[in-house]
């Protein structure tokens, strides 16, 4: 079940509310997002932004029957404080080259990861480039397409518990909020 639940921010200061997605709701989300998408644009293509954003991208491709492409940009990360800037780690798939193109990622804040996939996928000569993300941020960039407006923070389900060596653990950025 999806819940909103307010705790302490790592600081410890703060209360911090938190959706914990379900793969149900996040399916659904999708849904919707496509649907958005088929009513106002029809895309040949889709591309997601790895990491996170592959997986919303490859079901609305899914749903929208058109091919699915990725394409990596990542930030390095360390102290939650100090964030780099996103850097094209792949490059935009040639076959955006003449053809509508969706790009997809999994929420918008900044915008920074957006506009810097965007600018690649133009490199690559497509007719037109529109976005898309499950969630934006209020305030923050805003795609052309989006199923969500929220401040919470977002714990997606594919990434609620991860490997640390050889064992699966809660992710140290939801521990506490998810109660385990």
């Amino acid at each position: 079940m999806n819940q909103i639940r307010p705790f302490p921010s790592p600081g410890g200061d703060q209360t911090e509310d938190y959706i914990d997605l379900t793969w149900e709701m996040f399916g659904e989300l999708c849904r919707a997002l496509a649907l958005k998408v088929e009513r106002d644009y029809h895309p040949e293509i889709v591309v997601g932004i790895a990491r996170a954003g592959a997986i919303p991208g490859a079901i609305i491709a899914s749903i929208l029957r058109v091919d699915f492409y990725s394409m990596k940009i990542s930030r390095k990360e360390g102290d939650e404080q100090v964030r780099e800037r996103p850097a094209v780690l792949s490059a935009a798939p040639p076959q955006a080259c003449g053809k509508r193109v969706l790009l997809v990622d999994e929420i918008a804040t900044s915008g920074a990861t957006l506009r810097l996939a965007l600018a690649a996928v133009r490199d690559v000569g497509p007719v037109e480039v529109r976005t898309a993300t499950s969630f934006i941020r209020d305030q923050g960039y805003v795609p052309d397409f989006f199923a969500l407006a929220t401040d919470s923070t977002i714990m997606f389900p594919w990434d609620r518990k991860i490997f640390d060596s050889d064992r699966l653990v809660v992710n140290p950025r939801y521990e506490g909020a998810l109660g385990e």
